[in-house]
């Protein structure tokens, strides 16, 4: 969940850019480090010319999804496997024909499966041995890093846990790059011999020029392998992007498909709002990822359960509460709602208006605790003409008990965190003597003011 502590300003609202295996490997290719021939095809016939044009002795047939675990995937179609090999380019035509179209479930996926659209038609290439090798930003390093193992082909923190010593790493100068001892050291620590150790640094070397080329921060090729041909090749590769490069990475990002992305997350990017959904029933409002995170914890502390992550960010407008109020409210699961702002790097006064226009526009029916503290948090309070103390709107009064017990916890917990004055506290002791009093209020807990709204209509 950890996105990007304490944004200020807008950033890109386009998070954790995931590209299909065939457009990894046009990018590698792009800069000269040496992947598999291969085509890409949305219909069977042209998977069988590209099969043909290869003029290869083995080829594979891979599905393109972004989940894992594809090769022991099931197809809808009946067809078992999203990888298959096959010496005869007649039969890809077939296969293709059983893919395309066709949802794959992996144990990655979605129960449902994910839809195929493309194929890519590959040249298989027999490996006579694996390595791993990444470069990645190392926060202890304050820079990039080469990280590499000869035992490659399998999960590489089972071999970081189980024999450390076989991974080697490289700090990288981020003025002088990759220096060539460098590159001929991780080649020769990684098993390449002879002409092969020499190949093998260069294709480091063109990986590292990858890496600052697409504003990376981490490019993990597993496995680096080497041919019985004599020849080193990247065979798979992940590639992760700064998502704050976008600006200047437009190509790229403009590769993203959203197909696969949860319906609900890709509306809340079209905000600049940071979503993600959860299994719970207790809807998260809070900017600033720490916060978020934080106040997930605090629901899960007090018994209930977080429906989602929402970080608002900084620099919010108001239209951008009133859609995540929108998003929040779509969402079946959620039974209560919990706003927890600091008000640092976002406006309370902002917040504050587009809550009240979310309640009164959307017929708000679940309960609602807002707690806001912070810059401009009286403010708030005054631009949306709440009284001082409370003031009543209307709102339906079915609400879930589960989730309003824990709402009841966390709303004494924040409550007490910063003491309201004593002139507000008696109209705090008398409404809690209500019967109705959680089921009807939303907190405004403004440092040393408190400020109570009603939802509800009260006799």
């Amino acid at each position: 969940l950890l996105l990007s502590l304490g944004n200020s300003g807008k950033v890109s609202s386009r998070r954790w850019l995931n590209l299909q295996e065939y457009q990894s490997k046009k990018l590698m290719q792009e800069s000269g480090v040496t992947v598999q021939r291969f085509y890409v095809a949305d219909n069977a016939p042209d998977a069988l010319q590209a099969a043909k044009r290869l003029g290869a002795k083995e080829i594979v047939l891979k599905a393109q999804i972004l989940a894992g675990g594809r090769g022991k995937g099931v197809f809808d179609s009946g067809l078992k496997g999203g990888v298959h090999l096959t010496k005869d380019p007649s039969v890809v035509g077939e296969l293709a024909n059983r893919m395309l179209g066709y949802s794959l479930t992996t144990k990655q996926t979605p129960k449902e499966g994910v839809k195929v659209k493309t194929v890519m038609v590959a040249e298989a290439l027999d490996i006579t041995r694996e390595t791993y090798f990444a470069i990645l930003m190392d926060r202890a390093c304050n820079g990039p890093v080469m990280v590499g193992s000869p035992q490659g082909g399998m999960d590489i923190e089972e071999v970081a846990d189980k024999t450390p010593e076989l991974i080697f790493k490289e700090v990288i100068d981020i003025f002088e790059g990759v220096r060539d001892d460098q590159a001929v050291r991780m080649a020769a620590n990684l098993g390449f011999k002879g002409p092969l150790e020499r190949q093998a640094a260069d294709q480091i070397k063109r990986l590292y020029d990858l890496f600052l080329k697409v504003d990376a921060t981490q490019v993990e090729v597993n496995p680096l392998g080497e041919t019985p041909e004599g020849q080193v090749v990247c065979f798979d590769a992940k590639i992760n992007f700064d998502d704050n490069a976008e600006f200047r990475q437009k190509a790229v990002f403009a590769l993203d498909d959203m197909s696969e992305s949860d319906p609900t997350e890709t509306e809340a990017a079209k905000w600049d709002l940071k979503y993600i959904g959860l299994d719970g029933n207790i809807a998260c409002f809070v900017n600033g990822a720490g916060l978020a995170m934080a106040t997930c914890d605090i629901i899960d502390l007090h018994g209930g359960k977080p429906a989602n992550f929402l970080d608002l960010g900084g620099g919010v407008k108001e239209k951008q509460v009133y859609e995540a109020f929108k998003l929040l409210t779509a969402d079946p699961k959620v039974e209560a709602i919990l706003v927890n702002i600091f008000g640092g790097i976002v406006n309370c006064a902002i917040i504050a208006n587009g809550i009240t226009k979310a309640c009164r526009e959307l017929e708000l029916k679940v309960p609602l605790v807002v707690r806001l503290e912070g810059g401009y948090s009286t403010g708030g309070a005054t631009t949306t003409t709440l009284h001082p103390t409370y003031t009543l709107f209307d709102c339906s009064t079915h609400y879930h008990p589960r989730a309003l017990s824990v709402l009841n916890s966390i709303f004494l917990s924040l409550l007490f965190t910063s003491p309201p004055l004593l002139c507000h506290m008696h109209h705090f002791l008398h409404f809690l003597h209500l019967s109705t009093f959680y089921e009807r209020s939303v907190l405004f807990h403004t440092g040393l003011i408190l400020s109570i709204v009603f939802l509800n209509s009260v006799q």
